[in-house]
């Protein structure tokens, strides 16, 4: 029987022990929408840890190694400086610790955009040394031929439309796109292309509503949308500001928790407890045997 491995938290925190595979598939992701329609939306968080991995893969269809993790994880100014080797190890990590999810990796800046060559031979390189299935790369049009060059060579993509971060320098900024005709059609216009080129689905981000529906009714792939609308064929968020690790995010992101007060709380208790020597206790330390 194929077997992955995934951390038993059962025994201890790095016991590796093998499980059941019975990890999704790209074409079954991509056979969720038929006719134009998807009957059960698709789920997908990002996930840079083995442990992170674990607690989201049973929820998700789809764990994104996003290149957010240079912000999230790294403390980076933007996703630009991230570099393949950081996308590597830590997509390694998520499909480590996983077994159900599709888990695509994100290719960073600089790593595609020169040449469907380069594309093909860093996206090797990140499947390789990850595991994961699927590369997601930004851009519309002008990445439509490095779409179709990577899905020929057996390398699924999934596109990335509308607010792409990797280019934030020419944007000017995070702002919402599509608000002009010449933007939306624009947006439309890149969508349909990757979709030509046999992405197997594609993210819109940042995208007024009404044009993430257009692009959405328009490609036969499925779209997953983030700041865009209810009637994407799934849903994507940062899982850090999902669950409240920061003060400041998107207007798209819903907090579901407090994670942050929860870490911040729980430091201050164990902060007064050593500093009032009541931690630790008996409990935990060991004792002469008698």
């Amino acid at each position: 029987m194929s077997t992955t491995f995934q951390i038993d938290t059962s025994t201890s925190r790095a016991n590796p022990t093998p499980a059941p595979m019975k990890r999704l598939t790209v074409p079954r992701i991509r056979a969720r929408k038929t006719d134009g329609v998807t009957e059960e939306p698709l789920v997908m968080l990002t996930a840079y840890t083995a442990r992170q991995a674990q607690l989201l893969d049973a929820h998700c269809d789809l764990l994104l190694v996003g290149d957010s993790l240079g912000q999230v994880i790294y403390g980076l100014p933007s996703t630009i400086p991230v570099t393949l080797d950081m996308m590597a190890n830590h997509a390694a990590a998520v499909v480590r610790g996983s077994y159900h999810a599709v888990v695509v990796v994100d290719m960073p800046f600089g790593s595609y955009e020169q040449s469907p060559e380069q594309a093909f031979e860093n996206a090797a390189m990140l499947l390789k040394a990850s595991g994961a299935a699927a590369v997601k790369l930004e851009g519309g049009e002008a990445m439509a031929e490095t779409v179709q060059f990577l899905n020929s060579r057996g390398i699924p993509v999934m596109g990335h439309v509308g607010l792409t971060p990797q280019a934030v320098n020419v944007l000017g900024g995070y702002m919402a796109r599509g608000r002009s005709d010449t933007e939306a059609d624009k947006i439309v216009g890149d969508a349909k292309a990757l979709d030509e080129a046999g992405a197997f689905a594609i993210v819109i981000e940042g995208v007024v509503e009404p044009i993430a529906i257009e692009v959405t009714k328009a490609v036969s792939a499925p779209t997953i949308g983030i700041g865009a609308s209810a009637q994407c064929d799934g849903q994507v968020l940062v899982t850090e500001d999902m669950l409240g690790m920061f003060e400041r995010v998107p207007r798209f992101v819903k907090k579901y928790g407090d994670i942050a007060g929860v870490i911040s709380d729980t430091a201050a208790q164990y902060a007064a407890e050593v500093r009032d020597r009541s931690f630790p206790g008996d409990e935990q330390t060991y004792q002469p045997k008698k």
